[in-house]
């Protein structure tokens, strides 16, 4: 009976171990090895700072109209749009919200996919209904179309999302026709990353988050992705950083690119509530593919022991996405960086930042 006993404790302290490794992020030293900056500490604007798009809800609604009326102000000042256009002048993830952002001294979160054609945008959903009322996805469109495509043709400044375009069908992409020429007047389009980071220039610090249509796969395609995004980044001369709910992904950053910051993307779901895969993801048992440098957490979950103990082991903690002042101050005892949008967090840090 004491041998039995003995061999349950020791196969249940090798098994605590192996889950403890399993969750760990990238160890000091290798950090140092690898000369790897860190996260500055300001807030980061989500898909920029914008005047239509994420988190523009009606829950929102108390605090999101000084907001989108910064977002707007920022965006002009930085050149874009004029206080008399009917509709949005810098929804998400678009050059003017990038603009506003840099100029307010926000830092940017933004999201990469590949095009048809293999250009690297920045663009969120894997289709374009939400944004621009098209129900096509990124992936079978080129760069050449995205750029007639305006984001919230008809929404007006603050929506959420785009109306679905005249005889449209959100079941039905083929009933979708590229237009032949560009609509007139003011308007903004998924943009290619190679002129985000024109637009931002190294003022803030950006957090790339590579997207996937299903991040438990993994094939040539993102191999492609992978290599044409860290080669516009590895150009760029300001300070970014990566995340992705992929581990894979941010494990070809461990093996690829050792000297950029990585974080891993992760919320804690309930068992059950989701498939085994992305459960275990949100417990950070895929840690040990991308040895993150930080653990971006939905931030609802800021009381998890699991995100404690990334901290404990090195990891920053990022809060995504806080929408209120109630949100941030749930969120502050757990992190220690935040990514925000629908409403002003306190002063505007472009004075006193430094990177």
């Amino acid at each position: 009976m004491a041998k039995t006993v003995q061999k349950i404790l020791i196969g249940a302290s090798l098994a605590a171990g192996a889950g403890l490794w399993a969750m760990a992020p990238r160890t000091f030293g290798n950090k140092r090895k690898n000369y790897v900056p860190t996260l500055p500490q300001i807030p980061y604007a989500h898909r920029g700072l914008h005047d239509a798009g994420s988190g523009l809800s009606q829950q929102y609604a108390g605090e999101s109209g000084e907001y989108i009326a910064l977002a707007r102000r920022m965006a002009m000042q930085a050149g874009y749009g004029t206080p008399n256009e009917p509709g949005p002048i810098a929804p998400e993830n678009s050059l003017a919200a990038f603009a506003a952002a840099a100029t307010a001294g926000y830092g940017i979160e933004l999201d990469v996919q590949m095009t048809l054609d293999n250009q690297i945008v920045v663009v969120h959903d894997p289709d374009l209904l939400r944004v621009a009322g098209d129900p096509r996805r990124v992936a079978d469109l080129t760069y050449d179309e995205l750029v007639r495509i305006p984001l919230f043709p008809t929404a007006a400044p603050g929506a959420y999302e785009s109306p679905l375009l005249p005889g449209a069908s959100a079941d039905d992409p083929s009933a979708v026709a590229t237009p032949a020429t560009a609509p007139k007047g003011y308007y903004q389009h998924v943009p290619l990353l190679s002129d985000v980071l024109r637009v931002v220039d190294g003022r803030v610090p950006i957090i790339v988050e590579f997207k996937f249509e299903n991040p438990r796969s993994w094939d040539a395609r993102d191999e492609e992705f992978m290599t044409r995004a860290a080669d516009l980044l590895e150009a760029y001369r300001g300070l970014y950083v990566v995340e992705s709910f992929s581990p894979a992904a941010m494990n070809w950053y461990k093996s690829n690119h050792p000297d950029v910051c990585r974080g891993q993307l992760a919320e804690d779901v309930r068992f059950g509530g989701a498939d085994a895969v992305t459960w275990a993801a949100g417990k950070l048992a895929f840690n040990w593919m991308s040895r993150p440098d930080f653990v971006a957490y939905d931030y609802r979950n800021g009381s998890s022991k699991l995100l404690a103990f990334a901290r404990k082991m090195g990891a920053l903690a990022v809060a995504w996405t806080v929408r209120s002042s109630a949100e941030l101050s749930q969120s502050m005892p757990y992190f220690d960086r935040y990514i925000f949008e629908a409403f002003v967090p306190g002063e505007l840090p472009a004075a006193n930042m430094q990177l």
